[in-house]
């Protein structure tokens, strides 16, 4: 078996191929990246507060611990020829797809940013999905992408796992809940989704859409196995997500900094759980189906999430103080997400954190980096 991956130098996408590598040791694990991450991060002036190797360093270090069955391949997904020659020399039965631009703050520094976002994320899998049918692996292989929780928008009422039931005078229907996205870079997601269920109703291609919670944490089980092996964790306004931008501050002295009143609820999920619900994902079978999964373990608030940190700093002994400075983003400050996740519960199992116990985790494993965080706490606010 032939499993592509792609994004594998990124945040998720690195512990995706060592889980996949020792759940699936008898396939090979083909991971693909034009290693951007790390351009884009450097670009907003940041750095990963954890030091990660090359794409080799890991593969090499992957081997010495087992995982024997990664390579990698450097190439851009927006390159159609590039990638009709990987699908059709690999001949994959599945297909991950994590790669994006997946900062919304990036997505709205301007219009070339934004333009960017889109036509690399959208062109990335369209040449995927046509890849595989020009290939002809549609009956045979699973595609899966990790899409964003962020399509939906802030809807009052309970968010359904991707579709709506409609009943109108003249009948009834099922329909994919259309993208109420919130920003350039969720919006790219959102037509993702559209070409997604396309791709479906035209081909029969067995789809699978995570929509992806917000994720926090530093580590799987797998890349806690050496320092060499572990991936990338980001803490500036751009590229850090809330949890860890606010593990960052705490690391600092720096105040934790709330936009608004933060009692908007925003979907969690940890690292490891992420990571994990993917894989499992990786193990269902061809259906052709268009099958959708919230996922997401929590929705607290960004106040609650903020109160979890300072319980968890003053734990480790951490001076810590919540500040609430005028939000610079365009978002109702006191949404009450309600979200269906039964489906995504069957898939994961029970989670291996919640977010108490992963920002505790988050922070402990950060403290040996605080000097470094320290040195670019500037980047924790919008320039």
């Amino acid at each position: 078996m032939n499993i592509l991956l792609t994004g594998i130098d990124g945040y998720v996408g690195w512990p995706t191929a060592l889980k996949l590598s020792k759940e699936f040791p008898d396939a090979r694990i083909i991971g693909i990246d034009n290693l951007a991450r790390r351009k884009w991060v450097e670009e907003c002036g940041a750095i990963t507060a954890i030091p990660i190797k090359t794409m080799d360093d890991r593969i090499k270090t992957a081997e010495q611990h087992g995982f024997t069955n990664i390579s990698f391949m450097q190439g851009d997904l927006v390159d159609r020829d590039f990638v009709n020659e990987m699908i059709s020399i690999y001949k994959p039965e599945i297909v991950i797809h994590v790669a994006a631009q997946p900062s919304a703050p990036y997505s709205h520094m301007n219009g070339e940013k934004a333009n960017y976002t889109q036509f690399n994320n959208n062109q990335a899998t369209r040449n995927l999905l046509w890849g595989i049918k020009e290939a002809n692996l549609v009956s045979e292989c699973c595609f899966i992408e990790t899409t964003t929780m962020g399509v939906y928008g802030a809807p009052e009422f309970e968010i359904p796992e991707g579709f709506l039931d409609i009943e109108q005078p003249t009948g009834k229907d099922t329909l994919p809940y259309p993208g109420m996205a919130g920003s350039w870079y969720h919006m790219s997601k959102s037509n993702d989704v559209n070409n997604l269920y396309l791709a479906n109703k035209m081909w029969r291609m067995s789809i699978i859409d995570l929509r992806t919670a917000i994720v926090y944490g530093t580590e799987t089980e797998e890349t806690a196995l050496a320092s060499e092996l572990a991936t990338r964790f980001d803490f500036d306004f751009y590229f850090g997500v809330v949890g860890n931008r606010f593990c960052a501050m705490v690391l600092t002295g720096h105040p934790i900094t709330i936009y608004g009143k933060g009692e908007q609820r925003k979907p969690q999920i940890s690292l490891e759980d992420c990571v994990c619900s993917i894989v499992n994902a990786a193990k269902l079978q061809v259906n052709g189906k268009f099958e959708i999964y919230n996922q997401a373990t929590e929705a607290p608030s960004i106040k609650r999430i903020a109160e979890s940190v300072k319980k968890a700093g003053k734990r480790l002994e951490l001076h810590v103080e919540i500040e609430h400075i005028p939000n610079p983003r365009v978002e109702k400050e006191e949404h009450k997400m309600v979200i269906n996740t039964d489906k995504f519960q069957k898939l994961l199992g029970k989670p291996r954190y919640d977010i108490d116990s992963g920002i505790y985790q988050t922070i402990n494993s950060l403290l040996p980096y605080k000097d470094l965080i320290a040195q670019y706490k500037d980047t924790f606010l919008a320039l």
